[in-house]
């Protein structure tokens, strides 16, 4: 994703990605303007597998792919380069709810799961770790991000630990 058509920085970035892709022809590789994804994502969400743009393109079409999963709270994220990785949920630090036992951990506990996946090579503990996150999920636990009538009201302590234990 970039912005081409109006940005000098995104003409590079595309001719970056060009010339690398050159060396994966086994990954199909199609462009497309930010402002027509952000519309695609929420019209068809499914036709994306990996979106590959900018930071600044990428903070905001994680922000809004988080909707479609309900909450900012349950995406997690990774910045993969060379021999060096960083995980973390997409959101940020939410110092309006710091303290207050609201904050929705699945994002974060997520990322580790992908730093075992892909910094590790432990396809095993992504598993593990993403099973657990699903069963407290199918057992209607939801954070107050999240939380609908009916389900169960779990702070972040407790989603913590109800996840943990399912790890156990």
């Amino acid at each position: 994703m970039d912005k081409a058509n109006v940005l000098e920085s995104s003409e590079l970035w595309r001719r970056i990605v060009c010339d690398v892709h050159k060396g994966y022809k086994d990954v199909e590789l199609s462009h497309m303007y930010v402002d027509n994804c952000s519309m695609q994502l929420i019209r068809n969400p499914r036709q994306f597998d990996v979106i590959l743009t900018t930071n600044m393109f990428g903070d905001i079409l994680s922000d809004e792919a988080a909707m479609l999963t309900g909450s900012i709270g349950m995406l997690p994220s990774a910045s993969i380069g060379g021999t060096v990785a960083m995980y973390e949920p997409i959101h940020g630090s939410a110092p309006d709810i710091a303290g207050q036992d609201k904050a929705n951990p699945i994002a974060t506990i997520l990322s580790a799961g992908m730093m075992f996946k892909y910094s590790f090579n432990l396809d095993e503990g992504f598993t593990i770790i993403d099973n657990a996150v699903t069963k407290v999920l199918d057992r209607g636990y939801r954070t107050p991000d999240i939380y609908s009538q009916g389900s169960k009201p779990a702070g972040t302590r407790e989603m913590t630990d109800l996840i943990l234990n399912e790890i156990k």
